[in-house]
C-alpha cells in the first residue's frame, strides 16, 4: 500500500519551495500525493497560484479557504486558527499518513499544530535557519511540532540537533527552491514582460533592469509604508527600470501595497512594471537576467546565490539567513539602498554558490518519505 504524503501550498513562497518535492512524491512508486491548496494561494490579488499549481499538472485534493482579511496583526493570528480549524477537517478526511509542511510561513503553523494533534507525523523543510520578524519563532516551533527534519544547510542541520532533535531523522536535503532552477533554460524571451500583463511602465529588455520584492516585516509592523517609501525613491535614484513584484499576505502589506500604488499614481512615466505573481520557472529566468534582486526575499539569499545575481538585501526580514558572497545587506535608507544598487550593478555577475543545495532535493526528500519511519512519540535527544 502506497505511503499517504499530504503536502499543503498556503502562498506563492510555499510553492516556489515545494514544487520538486510535489513532483518527486507524485512520481515515486511507493507514495501517494494529496494535495491541499489554501490560504493566500486561492487568492486573485496574491496571484492566483492555484492556478499555476494545475497547469503544472497537479491535481488538487482539496480546497481552504482560511484568510481573514485586514493583514494586520489581529487577523494573522485568525488566520492561524481558521487554518488549523479547517485543516483537521481535511486531514480527518483524507487520512494521510504523513503532513509535509514549508519553512516558516504563518500559514504552516496551522499545518503543523492541526497533524501534530491528530497524531499524524510531520516532515518539515528548511529548518533550523535564522530570520528576522515572526518567522523566526514559527520555525522552530514547527521544528519542535515535526518528526522529519530536511533541512537546506550543515549548519542548519546542526542548530536542529542542538534544539534536541533525534539526528536519525534530521537530513541535510538541500533547499527545494534550487530544484526549479538547475536544469532550467533560463534564456528570457523578447516579449516575456509583454506577454504577462502587469501594470505601469514597459520593460525595455534591450537595457538592464532591476527586480524588487519587499515584504512587510511582522515585528515591525506600521513601518511597512516608511520602508517601501524607502525602496522606491533608492530605485528612483539609480535611474534604472524595474521589475516590481507585489508584497505577500503578512501583517503589514496593506501598507507597503498602499505605498505602491501611490507611487505609481504620482509617478506614471516612473521605468517601474507591477507584477502580482510568475510561475516558479518564470521568476527564475527573470531573477537571473536581472542587473540586481532588491529588497527582502529570501529568493535573494536561495536562488540569487545558485544563479550569482548581485542582490541587495533591505532590513531586517533576512537576519542571520546564511548568505553567499552575491548578498549586500543595508537599513532601511534611500541613500544606503541606492548606492548598494549601484555598486552591486556595477559589480556584475557573482561565481555561483551551492550553499543552499545542488538541485537534487526533491528526490531525496521522497525517498526519505517512503523509507523512513520515524515515531510518533517524541523526546528530547540530549
Amino acid at each position: 500500500m502506497k505511503k499517504k504524503v499530504c503536502i499543503v501550498v498556503a502562498s506563492r513562497a510555499n510553492y516556489g519551495r515545494i514544487k520538486s518535492v510535489m513532483r518527486a512524491v507524485q512520481d515515486h512508486p511507493d507514495l501517494e500525493l494529496q494535495l491541499i491548496v489554501s490560504a493566500s494561494a486561492l487568492l486573485y490579488r496574491f496571484g492566483n497560484v492555484i492556478d499555476i499549481i494545475k497547469q503544472d499538472g497537479f491535481e488538487v485534493t482539496s480546497r481552504i479557504y482560511s484568510i481573514v482579511e485586514g493583514e494586520n496583526l489581529t487577523t494573522m493570528a485568525k488566520s492561524v486558527g481558521l487554518g488549523i480549524m479547517e485543516l483537521t477537517t481535511q486531514f480527518e478526511n483524507l487520512q494521510p499518513d504523513i503532513v509535509l509542511t514549508v519553512a516558516d510561513r504563518f500559514e504552516t503553523m496551522a499545518t503543523a499544530i492541526a497533524a501534530a494533534y491528530m497524531n499524524i507525523r510531520v516532515a518539515h523543510t528548511q529548518g533550523g535557519e535564522l530570520t528576522g520578524s515572526i518567522d523566526e519563532s514559527v520555525r522552530h516551533s514547527i521544528t519542535k511540532l515535526s518528526h522529519l527534519h530536511f533541512v537546506s544547510t550543515d549548519l542548519a542541520r546542526e542548530r536542529v540537533l542542538r534544539m534536541g532533535e533525534n539526528e536519525d531523522y534530521v537530513f541535510n536535503t538541500g533547499c527545494p527552491s534550487i530544484d526549479a532552477i538547475a536544469e532550467l533554460d533560463l534564456t528570457l524571451p523578447k516579449d516575456f514582460f509583454l506577454s504577462h500583463g502587469g501594470a505601469g511602465h514597459e520593460i525595455d529588455m534591450s537595457k538592464p533592469y532591476l527586480v524588487v520584492l519587499q515584504h512587510p516585516v511582522t515585528t515591525e509592523f506600521g513601518s511597512g509604508l516608511d520602508q517601501i517609501n524607502q525602496t522606491l525613491a533608492a530605485v528612483a535614484g539609480t535611474g534604472m527600470q524595474a521589475v516590481w513584484l507585489w508584497p505577500n499576505v503578512d501583517a503589514g502589506s496593506d501598507d507597503v501595497s498602499k505605498g505602491l500604488r501611490m507611487y505609481r499614481e504620482r509617478n506614471r512615466d516612473a521605468p517601474i512594471r507591477f507584477f502580482r505573481n510568475f510561475a516558479v520557472e518564470d521568476y527564475a529566468r527573470v531573477i537571473n537576467n536581472a542587473a540586481c534582486l532588491v529588497g527582502n526575499s529570501s529568493s535573494g539569499i536561495r536562488e540569487s546565490a545558485y544563479l550569482g545575481v548581485p542582490t541587495v538585501n533591505v532590513g531586517s526580514r533576512q537576519h542571520a539567513r546564511e548568505r553567499a558572497a552575491n548578498v549586500t545587506d543595508v537599513p532601511y535608507s534611500a541613500t544606503a539602498i541606492k548606492d548598494a544598487i549601484i555598486k552591486q550593478v556595477a559589480h556584475g555577475r557573482y561565481e555561483a554558490d551551492h550553499l543552499y543545495g545542488d538541485g537534487k532535493s526533491g528526490v531525496r526528500i521522497a525517498k526519505l518519505l517512503a523509507e523512513v519511519e520515524a515515531p510518533i512519540q517524541k523526546t528530547l535527544a540530549y
